[in-house]
Protein backbone atom coordinates (compact mmCIF):
# COMPACT_ATOMS: atom_id res chain seq x y z
CA UNK A 1 0.00 0.00 0.00
CA UNK A 2 2.74 2.43 0.85
CA UNK A 3 4.12 2.39 -3.06
CA UNK A 4 0.69 3.33 -4.66
CA UNK A 5 1.07 5.77 -2.24
CA UNK A 6 4.36 6.89 -3.41
CA UNK A 7 2.88 6.23 -6.91
CA UNK A 8 0.65 8.83 -6.81
CA UNK A 9 1.76 11.36 -4.15
CA UNK A 10 5.30 12.09 -4.75
CA UNK A 11 6.51 13.86 -7.49
CA UNK A 12 9.22 10.88 -8.75
CA UNK A 13 6.07 8.32 -8.65
CA UNK A 14 4.26 10.83 -10.71
CA UNK A 15 6.93 11.11 -12.97
CA UNK A 16 7.38 8.05 -13.44
CA UNK A 17 3.44 7.25 -14.30
CA UNK A 18 4.47 10.08 -16.59
CA UNK A 19 7.85 7.84 -18.14
CA UNK A 20 5.76 4.56 -18.06
CA UNK A 21 2.66 6.18 -20.05
CA UNK A 22 5.01 8.05 -22.75
CA UNK A 23 6.76 5.02 -23.78
CA UNK A 24 3.43 2.85 -23.73
CA UNK A 25 2.29 5.75 -26.45
CA UNK A 26 5.11 5.43 -28.58
CA UNK A 27 5.21 1.86 -28.56
CA UNK A 28 1.23 2.24 -29.99
CA UNK A 29 2.39 4.73 -32.51
CA UNK A 30 5.14 2.25 -33.59
CA UNK A 31 2.83 -0.32 -34.23
CA UNK A 32 0.69 1.57 -35.70
CA UNK A 33 2.87 2.76 -38.28
CA UNK A 34 4.29 -0.69 -38.79
CA UNK A 35 0.95 -1.85 -39.51
CA UNK A 36 -0.02 0.63 -42.21
CA UNK A 37 3.58 -0.03 -43.64
CA UNK A 38 2.81 -3.70 -43.73
CA UNK A 39 -0.80 -3.46 -45.23
CA UNK A 40 0.64 -1.32 -48.36
CA UNK A 41 1.13 -3.10 -51.77
CA UNK A 42 4.65 -3.50 -52.62
CA UNK A 43 6.35 -1.09 -54.67
CA UNK A 44 7.78 -2.09 -58.40
CA UNK A 45 11.92 -1.90 -57.62
CA UNK A 46 12.17 -0.96 -61.24
CA UNK A 47 10.97 2.00 -60.93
Amino acid sequence: MKALTDLFSTDYGLMSIIGIAMMLVGILGFAVVIRRKMNEPPKDPRH
